[in-house]
């Protein structure tokens, strides 16, 4: 594990300080493939961020549990109903954002509780990127919330549902917190015949991840003057 959290903090260094002519990251990423996996999420956050993740603690935290469950509850019905503008989304991917909308609203409905857009470091709201939602309860007990939408059947599929990118400037955790996924299956083919069936909350401070090497290019990179050889005609 302690050669694990190590690469994958020099991985977070290297990143952020790379040059043409250091290799040393490719050939750590490619011999130390296996201690990539398995490591805590909570460990990564730590490195990457310097704020903890704090665990839950389901005995002393159950009127919180039970406040947020109640939350959850209200979303999925609110959601259910064919009149809500979720059945208009057209996909289920583009579903998400109304999922998250209307729960950040039955958070606010709670009293004394405070739940917004996380601001990035550059003090901006900011949707996209882990963690959608920080909340802020009337006991001043802070939690970051991500809610993931999965289909019926699939809670034990191996595709990759979460991930987590850190970054400097725009990051948006800046609390030792709670870190939770309410974790909502549906059916339905797409977002008019959508009907959200259940939810649960993963604690992640009990989540092991893995990193996976991914060298990418966007079409700015790859359409250059000097990558281009040749074209047609027209």
């Amino acid at each position: 594990m302690k050669v694990a959290l190590l690469v994958a903090g020099a991985c977070l260094c290297a990143l952020n300080a790379w040059s043409a002519s250091d290799n040393t990251l490719i050939h750590s990423l490619l011999k130390d493939r296996e201690a990539l996996h398995g490591v805590s999420f909570a460990e990564v956050l730590k490195v990457a961020t310097g704020h903890r993740i704090l665990p839950v603690n389901p005995r002393e935290q159950a009127g919180l549990l039970s406040q947020l469950g109640s939350a959850l509850d209200a979303a999925l019905a609110e959601l259910n109903d064919p009149a809500h503008p979720i059945h208009g989304a057209g996909r289920v991917n583009e579903a998400s954002r109304f999922v998250e909308d209307e729960i950040r609203r039955q958070l606010n409905a709670l009293p004394g509780w405070k739940c917004s857009v996380p601001l990035t470091s550059g003090g901006r709201e900011q949707r996209s990127g882990y963690p959608d939602l920080r909340v802020v309860t009337d006991r001043g007990v802070i939690f970051y919330l991500d809610p993931k939408l999965y289909a019926r059947g699939g809670r034990a599929g191996s595709l990759r549902t979460f991930y987590y990118e850190p970054k400097a400037l725009t990051g948006k955790i800046h609390d030792d917190a709670i870190h939770l996924i309410a974790g909502i299956e549906h059916d339905g083919a797409d977002a008019r015949s959508l009907r959200l069936r259940r939810w649960e909350l993963i604690d992640l401070s009990r989540l092991k991840v893995q990193l996976k090497a991914e060298f990418q290019a966007s079409n700015r990179d790859l359409y250059r003057d000097e990558t281009v050889v040749a074209r047609s005609a027209k």
